[in-house]
């Protein structure tokens, strides 16, 4: 049981080299970054030409709780999309470029992209 949850995982950092090999944040475009844990979900607006990271937000973030995220739920990756998008046009930020790390474009990590174009971040 063990080797198929390590090479599930593993799949799964294959895949994520071979999108970033063809998705890259600039600084007019930054990568929107996703990673999703069992209890949780992060998001990170990231310039790559500069190296920097320009927003973050998780679903255990004072901003996120403030929205409603609780943690594991669609919902709270939905607030957690919705939190990162005006943080972001905040910071001046209208597009970026979505890297689902690896994950398929369903469930959660589908939530928080739908939650982040609802608050008008544009990719």
């Amino acid at each position: 049981m063990g080797e198929a949850r390590l090479s599930k995982v593993a799949a799964r950092q294959r895949r994520h080299l071979r999108i970033r090999q063809k998705v890259a944040g600039t600084s007019e475009r930054p990568r929107l970054c996703v990673h999703r844990t069992l209890k949780h979900i992060y998001a990170q607006i990231v310039d790559d030409t500069n190296g920097r990271m320009l927003v973050t937000v998780s679903s255990l973030s004072p901003d996120a709780k403030k929205g409603g995220a609780t943690g594991k739920s669609i919902t709270s990756a939905r607030v957690v999309g919705q939190v990162v998008a005006e943080k972001a046009r905040a910071a001046g930020i209208e597009q970026v470029v979505f890297d689902r790390s690896g994950y398929l474009y369903h469930g959660r990590v589908k939530a928080l992209a739908e939650g982040a174009r609802e608050k008008g971040l544009k990719f």
